[in-house]
């Protein structure tokens, strides 16, 4: 390994483990103590604990395991470790601008701030590398397009059919006042933001941009967490008898399944060093 990969190394695991230590107080917390999220409404409550769950027993040791690996050179866990900080980052927005101010305030900010940082570093030191080589002539490109602007379309879809209605009517969307939200955050994050990162990515892999290689496998691996995190909530809100779209759950294994068969694909397709 040569010095500047030792040095990159270094900074990976140091931007990792203060996050993962972050990462699994406000889990523990949210999980265990009562108290966390006593100001919340039942749904909301719920949803907090389901993704809490998902966070600390599958997202934490995914985060460990794959830094350890990228620290070691992989690319494909490099790809893992890259989604997992977009997740984290997604999820932990939420947490700071929609939770009510509580006793781990500073922590949501310590897991928000690293998340960052560390998605910064990695985009900045891969930016420029020669990501299209990395790949196997075989990698799937046009199956990973279709799949983002499907998933882009549908929750274009699923988001505007609740809120173009409470426009015209004037009034408040079910989900906010479910939640007892200002806004809905999901909304504004997908609706600016993801969403369009998907369809973004989509064109840039069909104009083979080197930049869609690099983005395609992280916001795979992203909407892999993310439906796995809500299923965690809809799982959560069912066991505590919150009435619940049941069809949320299905939506949501088959894109859990799927965006795992193709990220699998798109990493084996992956050299690394």
């Amino acid at each position: 390994m040569t010095e500047t990969k030792q040095i990159d190394g270094k900074i990976i695991l140091a931007l990792s483990l203060p996050l993962l230590v972050f990462l699994i107080i406000a889990s523990y917390f949210g999980i265990f103590i009562t108290e966390t999220y006593a100001e919340l409404t039942v749904s909301f409550t719920a949803q907090g604990i389901g993704q809490d769950i998902v966070n600390l027993f599958i997202i934490s040791p995914l985060l460990l395991i794959s830094s350890i690996l990228y620290y070691k050179g992989n690319r494909k866990c490099m790809f893992i470790w890259g989604g997992l900080l977009v997740y984290i980052f997604y999820s932990y927005v939420i947490y700071c601008f929609a939770l009510p101010f509580n006793s781990l305030f500073l922590v949501y900010c310590a897991v928000l701030g690293f998340s960052f940082y560390s998605l910064t570093y990695f985009l900045l030191t891969n930016i420029n590398e020669p990501i299209k080589e990395w790949y196997k002539n075989n990698a799937p490109i046009k199956t990973v397009s279709r799949f983002f602007i499907i998933i882009a379309f549908l929750f274009y879809f699923v988001w505007l059919k609740e809120i173009v209605p409470s426009l015209i009517t004037g009034e408040t969307p079910q989900s906010v006042i479910e939640n007892g939200f200002l806004t809905n955050p999901i909304h504004v994050l997908d609706i600016a933001f993801f969403l369009p990162a998907l369809l973004i990515t989509a064109i840039l892999l069909l104009k083979n941009n080197k930049y869609g290689y690099l983005l395609a496998p992280i916001l795979l691996a992203f909407t892999i967490f993310m439906a796995l995190a809500i299923i965690g909530m809809v799982f959560v809100m069912v066991l505590s008898g919150i009435p619940t779209d049941m069809s949320l759950m299905v939506i949501f294994i088959a894109i859990t399944i799927l965006g795992t068969l193709i990220l699998t694909t798109v990493l084996k397709a992956v050299e690394n060093r």
